[in-house]
């Protein structure tokens, strides 16, 4: 699914942000990627939706390399990748139905098709109910779950979420680390970024822990390493 060979990434001079990773992941897992601020992780994530180049190494995902994609074949790559944000991202101003609507309309698919897969999408997120809501008459939880849906539906083969609890109490936390398991369990390979270490421990999958740009842990089914 994604291998990374000794990628690095630098931004001028000084340290760099990734140094000489070298990473696997399958498709079909579920990965917690931790670290402390500065370790390398938000990087990582740019780098695997082209928003940045590496400096040294190759990245490659579902057998293409992403070194030699052309600027062109970008938008392509996106849509196999579902993005999920701390700050959720959602267009204020419509409501559920729309913003979900909105990201079947940006790659030309059908109004039929898109009336047909938007209420789905809601139904797996647990809110059918609530489609012609606005973010703001939503609770946090709530409007992560329609970022999740918004992610998912067109059918991506990997889902990336950046802090996806870090504006959630430990309630809404625990819901949305279930349904991403669920959607996992359904075939999507997921990758979360997270400072949230009692969810990692909790949950027990296979975790790797970045340090000042390395990869510093690599395990499965572990408790994330504590000493970074």
């Amino acid at each position: 699914m994604i291998t990374l060979e000794n990628v690095s990434k630098s931004y001028n001079e000084s340290m760099p942000a990734l140094s000489n990773v070298c990473l696997n992941i399958e498709e079909g897992e579920f990965v917690f990627v931790v670290g402390d601020s500065g370790s390398g992780k938000s990087t990582l994530l740019k780098l695997l939706i082209k928003e940045l180049e590496p400096t040294e190494g190759t990245i490659t995902m579902n057998g293409i390399k992403l070194n030699n994609m052309s600027r062109k074949q970008i938008p392509k790559l996106r849509r196999q990748i579902g993005m999920v944000y701390q700050d959720f991202r959602l267009l204020k101003d419509r409501n559920v139905y729309e913003n979900i609507a909105f990201a079947q309309r940006v790659v030309a698919i059908p109004a039929k098709t898109i009336r047909k897969k938007v209420p789905s999408v809601l139904s797996t997120v647990g809110l059918a109910a609530k489609y012609k809501s606005y973010p703001k008459e939503m609770s946090g939880g709530e409007q992560q779950r329609v970022a999740i849906a918004r992610a998912l539906v067109n059918e991506p083969k990997l889902l990336l979420a950046d802090e996806p609890t870090g504006n959630l109490d430990g309630t809404n936390a625990w819901d949305i680390m279930k349904l991403l398991d669920e959607i996992n369990q359904r075939g999507t390979t997921v990758l979360v970024v997270t400072h949230n270490l009692e969810i990692v421990a909790a949950m027990k999958k296979r975790v790797i822990t970045l340090k000042k740009g390395v990869v510093f842990s690599d395990v499965q089914e572990g408790n994330p390493d504590e000493t970074y």
